[in-house]
């Protein structure tokens, strides 16, 4: 669809500089139209970097959600996680 070639299309994902804006521009807007995401788990297997972050939650987690603190903060670390393409 970009008439790219497939290390094309990572280096584009990886937003590396020696991509014309162009190039990315064009392999982007055909990545939306394909509705294409990049697989997080397949990227985690070469990279042996997950992008994912775990909480520890108390045993009793109604109460936990209970006080309006605590899910104003999880809110607030999956907006920032999403932001930086965290899981």
């Amino acid at each position: 669809a970009a008439g790219v070639s497939p290390s094309t299309v990572t280096r584009v994902i990886q937003n590396k500089s020696t991509i014309s804006d162009e190039t990315k521009k064009r392999v982007r807007k055909a990545m939306k139209e394909l509705n294409y995401h990049p697989n997080l788990n397949a990227r985690s297997l070469v990279s042996s970097y997950t992008q994912v972050i775990g909480l520890v939650l108390p045993d009793d987690s109604d109460a936990f959600y209970q006080n309006p603190f605590f899910p104003s903060v999880l809110r607030g670390i999956a907006q920032v996680a999403s932001e930086n393409h965290y899981a």
